[in-house]
């Protein structure tokens, strides 16, 4: 095996680790792809001889090309609606109990899913600086050291970036920063009983329900299985969303998918398509229209009371 191949085989052993990063930090698995594949000409134009830690290394020139992308106006252009779904999973690391705290099942449910949203929504708002520094620390535990030589920074100073970016993906996962909306009084506290609300209203036709239930910036997306189906790629608001669902989703049922209420639309008793929602505040500011067939295997999809689905 010639050198070059072997590594190849080294950076393969990797990929996955790169693409989880890059995709947390950058928000779309393309520009991700991207990353990595930069990561990979930098690898093989270098020195390896002179590469002690594979890992780490590859780590670090994936931050570095991120940071770049994120300061181009290529970062910010549109991107479509599937190009969102998540990557290969990082070990759980986007679930990071130290941002979760000792909350109940219930609320580790709703707040895991909220700091996983916060990623896609609040990283959006800080600057590349430290939407890169909270990334590699809090979600795949990269030293301040390390952070601080891809910034160009001291340690101190990447410590400051990456804690002013927790303080803010921690108050909207809570609902408590300035910028987050408040719970509504009176509304279904749990996750559960929320989709179980939307569920009711969606079949009823019931607009206005479906309205005291959705954020004004709810943003609905379906993978291209989904579209393929009919359904709209992506909409964006409260009204659009309540007039997408309202008098629909007759068929579909409350699910826990991978633990977290969902619905599941599964004629024959075969998930078709999965209805994945995200609820900050009480109320619903995402929902995901998954079909890929792919996509689908990997999930845990139960009835309350029943089991399991095959899917």
């Amino acid at each position: 095996m010639s050198d070059l191949e072997l590594l190849a085989e080294g950076f393969e052993a990797h990929r996955a680790h790169l693409l989880a990063v890059a995709y947390r930090v950058l928000g779309s698995s393309s520009d991700a792809e991207d990353a990595v594949q930069e990561s990979w000409l930098r690898l093989s134009r270098s020195d390896s001889a002179a590469i002690t830690n594979l890992g780490g290394w590859l780590t670090t020139v994936v931050g570095r090309v991120c940071l770049d992308m994120l300061r181009s106006p290529r970062s910010r252009r549109e991107r479509p609606a599937w190009e969102d779904f998540p990557l290969p999973e990082s070990g759980g690391a986007d679930r990071d109990p130290r941002l979760l705290g000792d909350a109940d099942p219930e609320q580790q449910a709703e707040l895991s899913d909220a700091v996983g949203t916060a990623l896609l929504v609040v990283l959006e708002t800080l600057g590349p600086a430290e939407r890169l520094a909270f990334v590699l620390h809090d979600l795949f535990a990269v030293p301040y050291a390390e952070i601080a030589t891809v910034l160009g920074k001291s340690p101190a100073a990447a410590r400051q970036l990456a804690s002013r970016a927790r303080r803010r993906v921690q108050g909207r996962a809570s609902g408590n920063d300035a910028g987050a909306r408040p719970a509504n009084a009176g509304r279904p506290a749990t996750r559960r009983e929320i989709v179980d609300a939307f569920l009711a209203a969606s079949r009823e036709g019931d607009f206005a329900a479906l309205l005291t239930l959705l954020d004004p910036d709810v943003v609905l997306r379906a993978d291209g299985a989904a579209a393929g189906l009919g359904a709209d790629a992506e909409v964006i608001g409260a009204q659009a969303v309540a007039r997408t669902f309202s008098g629909r989703a007759k068929t579909a049922r409350l699910a826990m998918v991978d633990g977290a209420a969902g619905a599941v639309w599964a004629p024959g008793e075969k998930p078709r398509v999965v209805f994945r929602f995200s609820v900050l505040g009480g109320k619903v500011i995402r929902i995901d229209l998954l079909a890929d067939p792919a996509v689908l295997a990997g999930l845990r999809i139960e009835y309350p009371g029943t089991g399991t689905l095959e899917n």
